[in-house]
């Protein structure tokens, strides 16, 4: 049995899935961020699959996406968790249901 395109697609599916879930469901803004990463390699898993599985003159196209989608990924979680640190010394919670940040 070969792994194929497919098996990568459903895994990548899966695992977007359960981050879609995760950011949904959640009402930590920590939990949020954490599905909202899972969103995000799941993007990257399809990318590298397409890139691997696709026959075209430039392979590597797939696997730049990815490192490019890493890096904002990595941009992004240093910010949120700045802004969540940041809510949490002002409003002492990370409830995403309590912060009003536009009510003193």
């Amino acid at each position: 049995m070969t792994i194929g395109l497919e098996h990568f697609l459903t895994v990548s599916a899966l695992v977007f899935s359960i981050g879609l879930a995760i950011a949904l469901s959640k009402r930590n803004a920590i939990g949020v961020l954490m599905g909202v990463e899972l969103m995000l390699n799941a993007v990257n898993l399809t990318l590298v699959a397409f890139s691997r599985f696709s026959i075209s003159e430039r392979p590597i196209t797939g696997q730049t996406f990815a490192v490019f989608i890493i890096t904002v990924a990595a941009a992004e979680a240093s910010v949120a968790l700045a802004l969540a640190v940041s809510v949490y010394r002002n409003r002492e919670t990370v409830d995403v249901d309590q912060m009003n940040l536009l009510r003193s």
